[in-house]
């Protein structure tokens, strides 16, 4: 949750304009903060005015905040000064004595040290890593429990000396300092970067979190420095100044809304042609209409079964029963089905199922599997609509259609097709290799199979394609 302590006008070359919110009208926001959700970490950064200052410290003090980060910005990257001079005295006095992790760059430091009275030779001039250790711990005396002084703005040759040209920049080197002597160092690679706009304000920031999170200060700090290192050198060139780091490099995105991962896959260009074809199948229409010759539908509804027979899983035990009764009504005994000889294409799919479940992970077969699941429930969705279905008596095949609609089925499409939590977690897991295009040829490749068949078969208007549940 935010409270904005000011309005910028700026852009990567700098800030134009600052107009300064009303400390009253900040103090209301933070009011609802804490009365609704509730606060674990405070974080300050850009505060704006001497008033505001007084007015955070009074609401730290009032809600018992015992985590605090303050980011003492005071001047912008590009130079542009964001805290008047008088307020720097404001925030010594009202605020670093209730802080938990103060974080100021080299020249905020040095600010902060000249308002509080320290000697020039403290500050003025640091020439090695120990001195910016000293530098932290001047300020820490002052109230805050930890100082990370931040050392972009000081960077080292290898050597651990300080650069005194750009070819010498090597290291940078934050360093915090703690309660009982504790001194944390955390060395990162200089970058010569100009996407460095923001990136204090990420540090306290990712702190903040961290502390939320119950990590220790030296951890969330560490953390915080890595995720900062790793966000600058992913940046992507923003503008024609300082840019902003990349704020999203340790997240994967995916191309869909959790639960549309099928949907997503089937709307694909080089899927949903594919999808279509075999969902609006000449065999298929002419289930809907009625005009499928008996000795086509008899030859598909044999191989069905013989392709449940190789499919011994969850439901299909009750629907090989539901294949035999169903085949009854056509005058095919279960003896006649089971002395039908298995099709080339039957046989081609299963073992390509089989092969991939050998092969493959269970998101492939997962995969592998689908189309035969959505696509029959695709189909009787679609018939169920078709202008051109002939329903209840006058179609012999109506009643197909009918079980593809039946709730049991319907639900078990709706767990194929909308939820799918396998899935997504591993098509989001960065540890698991993923390649879309590899999952949409599984996809396409049960109905493939199907019009390859097709292709060979058919000799005249109604042929029997080889098409199988689920």
């Amino acid at each position: 949750m935010t409270a904005t302590t000011a309005l910028t006008a700026q852009n990567t070359t700098g800030v134009r304009a600052v107009h300064v919110v009303p400390s009253s009208f900040v103090e209301e926001q933070i009011e609802a903060c804490f009365e609704d959700v509730g606060v674990d970490v405070v974080k300050t950064g850009m505060l704006a005015a001497a008033s505001t200052i007084e007015m955070v410290a009074r609401q730290v003090v009032k809600h018992s905040v015992s985590s605090l980060v303050v980011d003492p910005v005071m001047v912008s990257t590009s130079g542009a000064q964001l805290l008047p001079h008088e307020a720097i005295h404001e925030l010594s006095r009202h605020l670093l004595p209730l802080t938990m992790v103060l974080t100021p760059n080299i020249p905020e430091a040095k600010l902060i040290l000249a308002e509080n009275g320290a000697s020039p030779s403290v500050y003025d001039n640091p020439q090695s890593v120990a001195d910016v250790e000293n530098m932290g711990r001047q300020i820490q005396a002052l109230g805050p429990k930890w100082v990370l002084v931040k050392g972009g703005h000081l960077p080292f040759r290898s050597d651990m000396t300080v650069a005194q040209v750009d070819d010498d920049k090597h290291v940078v080197v934050d360093v915090l300092v703690g309660p009982d002597g504790q001194v944390l160092r955390v060395e990162s690679p200089y970058q010569a970067s100009s996407s460095t706009h923001g990136t204090g304000c990420s540090l306290a920031s990712a702190i903040s979190a961290g502390i939320a999170q119950g990590v220790n200060i030296p951890s969330a700090v560490r953390s915080a420095c890595r995720y900062i290192e790793a966000g600058i050198r992913t940046a992507p060139s923003l503008g024609r100044g300082n840019g902003p780091l990349n704020h999203f490099h340790s997240m994967q995105t995916i191309p869909f809304s959790p639960g549309y991962f099928v949907e997503y896959l089937l709307c694909r260009p080089d899927v949903e042609h594919v999808w279509r074809q075999y969902v609006h199948h000449p065999f298929v229409m002419a289930l809907g209409d009625g005009s499928l010759p008996l000795d086509s539908f008899k030859g598909y509804i044999i191989q069905d079964y013989l392709y449940l027979s190789n499919a011994i899983v969850g439901h299909v035990m009750r629907e090989m029963q539901l294949h035999v009764n169903y085949c009854q009504t056509f005058g095919i005994s279960e003896a006649e089905i089971r002395a039908t000889e298995e099709k080339q294409a039957c046989t081609a799919y299963t073992r390509y199922v089989l092969e991939v479940g050998q092969s493959e992970d269970w998101l492939a077969l997962q995969m592998a599997l689908a189309p035969c699941l959505l696509g029959y429930g695709a189909v009787a969705k679609m018939l169920h609509a078709h202008e051109s279905t002939r329903r209840g008596a006058e179609n012999v095949y109506w009643p197909w259609i009918q079980n593809y609609l039946a709730d049991d089925y319907v639900q078990a499409v709706r767990l194929g097709s909308g939820n799918y939590p396998l899935d997504e977690k591993k098509v989001t897991n960065q540890d698991v290799p993923f390649s879309p295009k590899k999952m949409n040829m599984q996809l396409i490749k049960c109905p493939e199979i199907r019009e390859w068949y097709n292709r060979r078969t058919t000799r005249k208007a109604h042929a029997t394609p080889i098409t199988h549940s689920h």
